[in-house]
């Protein structure tokens, strides 16, 4: 039996089930590249999801919605917090904050001694930025492809405390890690105290060389700080495999959580030489939550990630990385080298996973991005700017194939 044949016989079989420890036994033996491929899969894990009839999204890197058994669990501890009130703040928030950090924490790869839940990517590295003990002279190097929260922090520093900002483009599509890590190491100077890399770019899907990079800024005497705002969930790896210095992360992109959630990782040693942003005189100067002072909190939010991992680990890192490269690579190897049609995503396939950047010839972004929705009911967002003119575009694990082929005919009658 070939591959495709078995995929249908296992599929087909699949199709009473719904998503679940049943059907993840049925298919326990079928590798991550070939479940990947298997629609009748992974239209058990769409049955998850409660999905608007308006329109299709192709947007959930700004925020993926939970599955259904998340949000339950996110109402139910907004309600049994409701009821307890301060006396659950007060006697049992901490352990279950704890609990929850450390599973982050265990799927990171690192102690919860190194990692603290925040509210998002900008807050975890805007921690960082603004934790150094910045001096006139002082520099930091990030590309234009950052994000611009990261770039606006830094600016204040500049102003603030006179360090200097030096800025890299990072390269459309690299023949080579090489080729991206001497853009950076270019860059580097005597002066040069903290270099901010995104692990993937935000608008074009580019996965960079991270321990090549981290390695070479390491051997200058460099730190390494890494925007991690769409890997963490979407790539199967270990931040500490890594070898950067600092990582922060979204977890309402890939892992679906309630809106607010992130994570920063500050590596042990790491830790004592950054200040805090608010004063809190609790932690000790080696103690990463010396980072996290929160006040009072929504803590239901920080309670229901605990489910979000479980729903992300129901279906395994593996599998869902491979899924994601496979509708990706689905809809771009449909319209890559088509005339008229421009790519701002890196053609080799180890170079990107689920997020692809994608522009019409003498069509705006803006304008594109409104024809897709209006026309074709297809959600996207226009990214206008630092070298990058078109959509991005970011299914998830419920987009089915059926919704990239309706995007493909959108595109290749707008490129006509």
């Amino acid at each position: 039996m070939n591959k495709r044949d078995f995929l249908r016989t296992v599929g087909g079989a699949s199709l009473g089930l719904a998503f679940g420890p049943e059907l993840l036994r049925a298919y326990a033996h079928v590798p991550a590249a070939a479940l990947a491929e298997d629609e009748a899969f992974w239209a058990s894990v769409r049955g998850k999801f409660t999905l608007t009839p308006d329109y299709i999204n192709l947007e959930n890197g700004f925020y993926c919605f939970q599955p259904e058994e998340v949000l339950a669990e996110f109402i139910k501890n907004v309600r049994a917090i409701n009821v307890e009130a301060s006396h659950y703040m007060r006697t049992r928030q901490g352990d279950d904050k704890l609990r929850v950090r450390t599973k982050l924490a265990a799927l990171a790869g690192c102690g919860p001694d190194e990692l603290i839940i925040t509210r998002n990517t900008t807050e975890s590295l805007d921690t960082v930025i603004n934790g150094f003990e910045w001096k006139p002279g002082d520099e930091a190097v990030m590309a234009n492809q950052d994000y611009g929260a990261m770039i606006d922090m830094f600016k204040l520093q500049a102003r603030r405390h006179g360090m200097v900002n030096r800025f890299v483009d990072i390269p459309m599509d690299p023949k080579s890690d090489d080729e991206v890590v001497q853009v950076y190491a270019a860059a580097l100077a005597p002066k040069t105290r903290l270099l901010m890399i995104p692990h993937m770019v935000n608008i074009t899907g580019h996965i960079l060389p991270v321990r090549k990079i981290c390695d070479m800024a390491h051997a200058r005497g460099v730190h390494v700080m890494v925007d991690g705002a769409h890997a963490y969930a979407q790539l199967d790896y270990k931040i500490p495999d890594l070898g950067c210095d600092y990582y922060g992360a979204s977890l309402h992109k890939w892992l679906a959580t309630p809106l607010g959630a992130g994570i920063l990782y500050v590596r042990k040693d790491r830790i004592a030489g950054l200040w805090p942003i608010f004063g809190d005189e609790g932690p000790g100067v080696d103690d990463i939550r010396k980072l996290n002072h929160t006040g009072t909190h929504p803590v239901h939010t920080d309670l229901t990630i605990e489910r979000s991992i479980a729903f992300h680990e129901m279906i395994g890192s593996a599998r869902k990385e491979a899924r994601l490269r496979y509708i990706q690579q689905y809809w771009t190897n449909r319209v890559r080298g088509l005339p008229k049609i421009v790519m701002n995503t890196p053609a080799d396939p180890a170079r990107n996973c689920a997020i692809a950047n994608v522009g019409v010839r003498g069509i705006a972004p803006g304008d594109l991005a409104k024809t897709l929705l209006d026309k074709y009911k297809v959600w996207t967002v226009a990214i206008d700017g630092a070298g990058v003119h078109g959509v991005r575009v970011t299914p998830q694990v419920y987009t089915s194939t059926a919704e990239l082929d309706t995007f493909v005919r959108a595109l290749k009658e707008l490129a006509s």
